[in-house]
C-alpha cells in the first residue's frame, strides 16, 4: 500500500503491545497510534516520571513499567513480570554518545541498542504471539561487526562507528531471529523498520556540543517523528514476510515499504556468530 499512513492502522483491540523507549520521539508516537487503534499498550521506559507524563496523552489501556536496557537485571525483572504480549517493539536507543559502559560492562550503544533488546526478546519470546519489531537505522551502512571486540575495549572508540555497529547488529539480530523462528516452526515473525531521518530528541543528546548544534540545525529539514513512527507501525501491523526491512522508499523520504540493507546486513555467518556471542554475554537463549 504505497500511500499507507497511521490512519490505515487496523484495529488492535484485544491485543497487547510493548514499546521500549515510549516516553518520547518515535516511541511516543508509536505508542499513541497503537493506543488510538485500541491496543493495550505497555510503555517500557527507564524514567517512570517521563513515562507517566507520556501516558497522560493517551486515553486507553496504558501501563507504564520500568525497563533499563543498560541493566540486564532490570531486563530480567521486566520479562518475569510480563504475562503475555502480542507485539514487542524494540524501539529504544541512544546515538553517537561518548564512550560509557552499561551496568554489565558493555559499551553503552551496543549494550542499549542491541544487547538489551536481544536479552529482552529472548526472555519474552515464549510469551509473544505475533511479532518482534526492531528499529535499526540507515546508519547501519556505517557499521561493521567486530565479534572480537564488540564492546570497544581494544579499538580506539568512535561514537559514530559504534552507533553504526549497533544498528547493523539490529538487522543481523532480526535475520537470525527469523531464521530460528522458521526452523522451529513458529508463526511468530521478526521484522525491522527504520524511520528515515526524523527529528527527535535523540540527535540533541550526543554529548558533543558541536555535534548537537549540527544535528539540531539538520532537524529543521528532517521529517517529523510521526513520519518515522509510521514505518514502525506498518511493520507492526502489515502482513509482511519475516525478516522484512521497512522504511521510506527513498531512504529518508517517500512512501512506506521494503527498504534496502547493506551486504554486511545480509551476511548469515556474521548473524549467527553475533547471536552466539550475544547469548553468551547476556546469558539468554532462544526458546519458544
Amino acid at each position: 500500500m504505497p500511500s499507507w499512513t497511521a490512519a490505515d492502522l487496523p484495529s488492535f483491540a484485544g491485543r497487547r503491545v510493548i514499546v521500549t523507549g515510549a516516553n518520547s520521539g518515535l516511541g511516543l508516537h508509536t505508542a499513541r497510534e497503537l493506543d488510538r487503534a485500541g491496543a493495550s499498550v505497555v510503555l517500557a521506559v527507564r524514567n517512570l516520571d517521563k513515562g507517566q507524563d507520556a501516558a497522560t496523552t493517551m486515553t486507553g489501556d496504558v501501563q507504564v513499567r520500568r525497563l533499563d536496557l543498560q541493566d540486564l537485571a532490570s531486563v530480567r525483572a521486566f520479562a518475569e513480570e510480563t504475562d503475555s504480549v502480542d507485539v514487542l517493539i524494540n524501539n529504544a536507543g541512544i546515538m553517537a554518545v561518548p564512550y560509557a559502559q552499561t551496568v554489565d560492562g558493555f559499551e553503552s550503544q551496543i549494550g542499549t541498542n542491541h544487547l538489551g533488546h536481544f536479552a529482552l526478546t529472548n526472555l519474552l519470546l515464549p510469551k509473544i504471539t505475533d511479532r518482534v519489531v526492531t528499529v535499526p537505522s540507515m546508519m547501519h551502512l556505517l557499521g561493521t561487526i567486530s565479534c572480537a571486540d564488540l564492546n570497544w575495549k581494544a579499538r580506539p572508540y568512535s561514537a559514530w562507528l559504534a552507533y553504526g555497529q549497533s544498528k547493523l547488529a539490529n538487522l543481523l539480530f532480526t535475520s537470525e531471529l527469523q531464521r530460528r523462528l522458521r526452523a522451529a516452526g513458529s508463526p511468530v515473525r521478526a521484522v525491522a523498520a527504520h524511520p528515515g531521518y526524523s527529528a527527535t530528541n535523540l540527535q540533541g543528546q550526543t554529548g558533543n556540543a558541536t555535534g548537537d548544534v549540527f544535528w539540531k540545525a539538520a532537524n529543521r529539514v528532517a521529517t517529523d517523528a510521526a513520519f518515522g513512527a509510521r514505518q514502525t507501525l506498518y511493520a507492526a501491523s502489515a502482513d509482511v514476510p519475516g525478516d522484512s526491512f521497512i522504511g521510506p522508499r527513498f531512504g529518508q523520504l517517500g512512501p512506506t515499504g521494503p527498504s534496502p540493507r547493506s551486504p554486511l546486513a545480509r551476511n548469515t555467518r556474521t548473524a549467527s556468530r553475533l547471536w552466539e556471542l550475544s547469548a553468551q554475554l547476556t546469558g539468554t537463549e532462544f526458546r519458544i
